[in-house]
């Protein structure tokens, strides 16, 4: 898949975009890539509702509990860990190969975990408090 950009300028627009990218999406490891404050979860919100797994309002921040699963769709962030043996004990490559749609936050810090082929989706924040999103395949 060719890179894809899209612009939002609300919260409502970023859920509504991961309702809207989110049948594209292949299972396996998908990276929600960006700045403390990027949009990463309200994105994460929409493709979880887009892929039918649960509603935007059951979506919220792993970063204390590391892995939330909403049906088939896992929801990770690796923020709080700091070692790649801390990653290799959540057990990404089963959840990887699961058929499942991994939507990993902060995974951009441990490259070497990745598999090869994976989404990565970057979003940046601009000036005017929209968002740039950028969708690419990896692999």
């Amino acid at each position: 898949m060719p890179s894809r950009t899209f612009h939002t300028r609300s919260e409502e627009e970023t859920v509504a975009l991961g309702r809207e990218i989110a049948p594209d999406l292949a299972p396996g490891a998908v990276l929600l890539i960006g700045n403390l404050g990027a949009g990463k979860t309200t994105l994460a919100k929409g493709i979880v509702e887009g892929l039918k797994a649960g509603s935007a309002d059951e979506v919220s921040s792993p970063t204390f509990t590391l892995v939330h699963q909403h049906g088939d769709v896992y929801h990770i962030d690796l923020y709080r860990l700091d070692e790649a043996r801390q990653v290799e004990n959540l057990g990404l490559d089963d959840l990887f190969a699961s058929g499942s749609v991994v939507l990993l936050e902060w995974a951009e810090r441990f490259p070497a975990l990745l598999p090869p082929r994976r989404t990565e989706i970057l979003l940046r924040a601009l000036p005017d408090d929209s968002r740039e999103i950028v969708m690419s395949t990896v692999g």
